[in-house]
């Protein structure tokens, strides 16, 4: 089965484009707000369609697809790190940016949005290197 990574591809390089452009800003400026915001959405849908992704990629090794899709977000990551899909700290990271993105859904604010910030750079590799992992599961 042929698992489709372009749209999540698609918001990787969104955001690239988006934390590239968003360095030439002032921070304060409205060009640096509107960046910031763009920024985080697409950290924010990224994580989502990593998950959706990774749930597929991590059917094959359940019984069941009922028992894959059952799993929470952190798990589904826990299991690609049990499975050697991605490494424990990769694991780890993940788990951090899904705690990082709970925190800005329920208390956004500026704060929040430059804690996201921080971890772009290292969830831009993390995110090519998942959707090469998913990518290759079609391949296999």
């Amino acid at each position: 089965m042929t698992i489709n990574t372009d749209f999540l591809t698609r918001c990787i390089q969104t955001l690239e484009e988006a934390f590239r452009q968003l360095q030439r800003h002032e921070e304060g400026s409205m060009g640096y707000d509107i960046l910031r915001a763009a920024c985080v959405k697409e950290f924010e849908l990224i994580l989502e369609q990593g998950g959706s992704l990774l749930k597929k990629r991590l059917r094959p090794y359940f019984a069941s697809n009922r028992q894959a899709d059952s799993l929470s977000f952190k798990n589904l990551f826990r299991h690609a790190a049990k499975h050697g899909l991605i490494t424990v700290e990769s694991c780890e990271r993940w788990l951090e940016y899904r705690d990082n993105r709970n925190d800005t859904a329920h208390h956004y604010g500026e704060g929040f949005a430059e804690t996201t910030i921080k971890l772009i750079p290292r969830f831009i590799v993390d995110s090519r290197d998942l959707a090469h992992v998913i990518a290759q599961a079609a391949d296999d």
